[in-house]
């Protein structure tokens, strides 16, 4: 029985079996996120990022720091009009500093709304666990599609100035 124990204790304690523990917790984090915008859980969404975080968004100007996005959802969230984004596929590392505390990641996503998105950003893990630092939102354009789109964007940007 001890020597089931030490070995267990030996598996817990190498690097895959962190990098995996590592890896599931702060992917667990990314989902939370999600489920939160969906729920309209404000509290909750919120709280999941760092102090200094930072959300980039969509259009060029959306570049909103955790007090700004605050303000920004506020209104939304208590209406019930969180936004749904689900994760398709998720790639997340660990990056190889001793510490372990920072991780990068891109995923796909599935909205009803938009289709397909993509979610990248850094979480850094500190005395609460994992936190969103940054998380920018894009739409990947197909490039057979990129040409006639970046010519929109930039008559639609020429216009507004």
């Amino acid at each position: 029985m001890l020597r089931r124990l030490a070995l267990a204790a030996a598996l817990l304690a190498t690097p895959a079996f962190a990098a995996s523990s590592d890896e599931a917790a702060a992917s667990r984090v990314l989902d939370a996120f999600h489920a939160a915008a969906a729920h309209s859980d404000f509290k909750a969404y919120f709280d999941l990022f760092t102090p200094d975080g930072l959300f980039i968004g969509t259009d060029a100007h959306e570049r909103w720091s955790v007090p700004a996005f605050k303000a920004y959802a506020k209104a939304p969230f208590a209406a019930g009009h969180g936004w749904v984004y689900a994760s398709r596929e998720r790639h997340l590392t660990i990056a190889a500093i001793p510490c372990r505390c920072v991780a990068y990641f891109d995923e796909l996503l599935d909205s009803k709304s938009y289709g397909t998105s993509r979610g990248t950003g850094v979480l850094v893990k500190g005395p609460h666990g994992w936190k969103v630092a940054q998380y920018a939102l894009t739409f990947p354009i197909p490039n057979d599609l990129a040409k006639d789109t970046t010519d929109r964007i930039k008559a639609y940007e020429g216009g507004h100035k």
